[in-house]
């Protein structure tokens, strides 16, 4: 069976796609190695990992593992939220603390008490867009937003109906004081690279 052969079979099927048969048929293609695969509103997007996002990701992860085990910060894990087939690999998440994986071995949305994208350009429409809606209607309570492109930092708190109720935006070099919130720390930008 070709790959439209394929396509139209599952179009004329009575069983829509589910997340886990695309995440199964994008384990037997051959994704290159440094690509972070990520599912959003039922769009596959693959997008390489670039030193400026990974140096943030990394500093962001070792900023927060000055107060959480290493148990509950994950980066580029498989997290599915609510909406059309939304399977994000967040670059980095905190889950709740006593949290516990699904019996198929994943972890629930609702247990994310955290979550941070690194802008890429090919994929800052989703992390802007569809990204954050779902991120606010998992009523995670803190999402956050590295954009090297803008130099600046954007933080959506107090998810409600949907969206989020207060965005705060610090430029590159300030700190992002989280104190107030769930995360309950200050995080550092000044390290933050540009692109």
């Amino acid at each position: 069976m070709t790959v439209l052969e394929d396509r139209i079979a599952m179009a004329e099927s009575d069983n829509p796609i589910t997340l886990d048969d695309l995440f199964e048929r994008l384990e037997k293609m051959p994704v290159p190695e440094g690509y972070k695969v990520e599912i959003v509103e039922g769009t596959v997007f693959m997008s390489p990992q670039r030193d400026t996002h990974w140096e943030i990701i990394a500093d962001l992860y070792e900023q927060l593992r000055t107060k959480y085990p290493r148990k509950r910060v994950k980066s580029d894990v498989r997290i599915d939220y609510p909406g059309h087939l939304n399977g994000f690999a967040t670059d980095v998440t905190v889950i709740a603390e006593g949290a516990e994986k699904t019996p198929a071995g994943q972890w629930r949305h609702s247990d994310v008490e955290f979550a941070a994208e690194v802008i890429s350009k090919g994929t800052a429409v989703n992390d802007y867009g569809p990204k954050k809606a779902a991120y606010a209607a998992a009523e995670v309570p803190v999402y956050l937003v590295a954009d090297p492109y803008q130099r600046r930092c954007h933080v959506y708190t107090q998810p409600k109906e949907g969206g989020y109720e207060i965005e705060t935006t610090v430029a590159f070099g300030n700190d992002l004081d989280l104190t107030g919130t769930v995360v309950g720390l200050t995080l550092k930008t000044d390290e933050f690279p540009q692109d």
